[in-house]
């Protein structure tokens, strides 16, 4: 097929300059080379295209015919590879990512606006997931995720500080229930679940050397962290989050945090993708746009 349509192109380009010397000059091929590859073309078509003499070259009847079906095909096909080149230098065309709505959140809603009015070409297709997604198998150009749940082949770059999770509950639950000292303590709590595809969130702390995972049991498990806080905030129960989202509801007294020493920091989120090779200048201006300045 590649063969075919080099031999296409040969012949078009021939056919209307009338020589092969012009149609050489005007492909950046030699002449001999640009002869042998119309040689080919007619041996593998069968039928020959052009006419020789010494003095021209012409259109045969059947080369006219050809010429006239390849033309307008061959004329998109250009106008598709110039686009093509054409977003590999200018940032435009869509970008499909992927990323949890607490990335969504924290990295990319608040510098959205400028990235749409400095790369007004540029269309973010995007999905929100909270489970980690294969970029590669979902055809997604880019996610936005916590190190952790980045694969280790992936070009990662840092978005945001780093992160740290909050346990928190309602005031009207606290008052009726005192609020844990230590992680221990959280069994005599309704601890709301969230889960995963691959099972419910295991919460972890850590003080000192001092390490504990507990595994929640309680009334309700979402897989939807807007809703979990929603039956926090109703009095559900206690469960956790980024502390980052929940800042405002902290300081309004609509959510009370507990157990804030046993909740260190960690590694926050990432920009990742699977290659630099050939990257598209749309998801270069992206890159840049969201990566972290320190």
């Amino acid at each position: 097929m590649a063969d075919d349509l080099n031999g296409l192109a040969a012949f078009r380009a021939v056919a209307e300059e009338r020589s092969f010397t012009r149609a050489a000059a005007r492909l950046g091929v030699s002449q001999p080379a640009l002869s042998n590859a119309m040689r080919v073309l007619e041996q593998r078509l069968g039928v020959q295209l052009l006419a020789r003499t010494t003095r021209s070259v012409s259109p045969t009847a059947a080369g006219a015919e050809v010429l006239r079906e390849l033309t307008p095909s061959l004329e998109r096909i250009e106008r598709s590879l110039m686009e093509v080149r054409k977003k590999r230098r200018q940032p435009a065309g869509r970008i499909r990512m992927a990323l949890s709505r607490s990335a969504a959140q924290l990295v990319l809603l608040p510098r959205m606006m400028r990235f749409l009015r400095e790369y007004p070409e540029v269309v973010l297709d995007i999905t929100v997931s909270n489970d980690p997604v294969d970029l590669v198998a979902g055809e997604y150009d880019c996610g936005i995720q916590i190190g952790e749940f980045i694969q280790r082949d992936m070009i990662a770059v840092p978005v945001s500080e780093e992160l740290r999770l909050a346990v928190v509950g309602s005031p009207a639950y606290l008052q009726k229930h005192p609020a844990p000292k230590t992680p221990r303590d959280l069994k005599d709590h309704a601890c709301l679940g969230f889960r995963f595809r691959s099972g419910i969130y295991r919460w972890e702390f850590e003080k000192g050397r001092r390490s504990i995972t507990f595994h929640p049991q309680g009334p309700l498990i979402f897989d939807d962290p807007g809703l979990l806080l929603e039956a926090v905030e109703a009095g559900a129960g206690l469960s956790v989050g980024i502390e980052q989202t929940m800042r405002k509801k902290i300081a309004a007294g609509k959510l009370v945090q507990v157990l804030e020493d046993w909740c260190p920091q960690f590694p926050g989120f990432f920009l990742y993708y699977p290659s630099r090779r050939n990257q598209p200048a749309a998801l270069t201006a992206l890159v840049r746009s969201l990566r972290l300045s320190r």
